[in-house]
């Protein structure tokens, strides 16, 4: 932790305004100011856990390894009273080495609604059409 300033709970709690955002993950006081505009589910979602530990919060929404090692680049401490887990960097800034899909597309089927309704009827028509015939016509 040598480098990092140490933030109390209270210290934190007084920066909760969108000019002035700070909040906790892991342990690690982070200034979000800058990135409430860039937050991909809006500076409100930030703003509300504003001036506290959100932890919880983060981590409920499964965030991407990038999301997790953006978390560096806006720490500006550690919260007092916090101890690192065996595979924390505290002030590690560095790329991960391996390339990661930060996101997936799911690409809209371009099949008609009603195939799914048509694939479904179009055998049973055939097979009571054929049942109709057989019993309609008479046997020699």
């Amino acid at each position: 932790m040598a480098g990092h300033t140490v933030y109390t709970l209270s210290e934190v709690s007084r920066h909760k305004s969108k000019n002035d955002c700070w909040l906790v993950i892991d342990g690690q006081v982070l200034n979000v100011t800058k990135f409430l505009e860039e937050h991909p589910g809006g500076e409100e979602v930030l703003l509300e856990s504003a001036g506290k530990d959100a932890t919880k919060e983060f981590n409920d929404i499964g965030h991407s390894k990038s999301a997790q090692n953006l978390l560096l680049k806006y720490q500006i401490g550690v919260l007092q009273g916090h101890t690192l887990k065996n595979n924390e960097q505290v002030g590690s800034t560095e790329e991960p080495k391996k390339k990661e899909m930060s996101a997936f597309v799911i690409k809209d089927d371009l099949t008609p609604k009603y195939a799914a309704v048509v694939e479904f009827a179009a055998p049973l028509l055939v097979a009571g059409s054929y049942f109709c015939y057989r019993y309609l016509t008479p046997s020699s």
